[in-house]
């Protein structure tokens, strides 16, 4: 059963804005080599319309730093869904729009054959973790106090909070720290 794998920049106030990230090579590096072990990228619309057609772009023009192209081609050959009401279509050759259950789609989409799933963005994630389906977290914590913004998890209510272990951590030079939690 392939494993889904929630990860998120997040600031040490728990604020998930992208902009307020630190963005260096080296975070690209570690993006880069989470996305090399997954064959689909699972998004709500928000996250879509952030990346795509941003990192595409990217991969084609390869105009950025070469950690920034490197992900960017990760992030293209990826093939990716994306759950919308409101989305009508998308321009992405790798991308499908689903508007099915959730959950349902979701414990299919693990009972194939692959590598692992990722999951980003702050509401699709929160509505997984509510339905116990993530099985492994990235919190990448960035030593920063944002003192506004979307917050991690904000407003989710759980019947059961998932009990995770952490199984491995790195430090970045700069002092962003990287937390890989499972279940238990």
């Amino acid at each position: 059963m392939r494993n889904l794998i929630f990860d998120i920049n997040i600031t040490l106030d728990g604020c998930c804005d992208h902009t307020k990230a630190i963005a260096d090579g080296e975070m690209h590096e570690y993006f880069t080599a989470l996305l090399r072990g997954a064959d689909l990228l699972v998004f709500g619309r928000k996250t879509y319309e952030l990346m795509v057609p941003f990192w595409p772009d990217v991969a084609k023009s390869q105009s950025m730093t070469k950690a920034e192209n490197e992900f960017a081609r990760a992030f293209d050959s990826i093939n990716k869904i994306v759950f919308s009401r409101s989305l009508e279509s998308v321009e992405d050759r790798k991308t499908r729009i689903v508007r099915t259950n959730l959950g349902d789609e979701i414990l299919k989409l693990k009972q194939q054959p692959g590598k692992n799933i990722l999951v980003g963005g702050v509401s699709l994630p929160s509505q997984l973790i509510a339905l116990g389906l993530v099985d492994e977290y990235r919190f990448v914590v960035h030593p920063i106090i944002a003192g506004e913004g979307r917050r991690l998890l904000e407003g989710l209510s759980l019947q059961q909070s998932p009990r995770l272990k952490l199984a491995e951590s790195k430090t970045f030079k700069s002092g962003v720290v990287a937390l890989r939690c499972v279940k238990t």
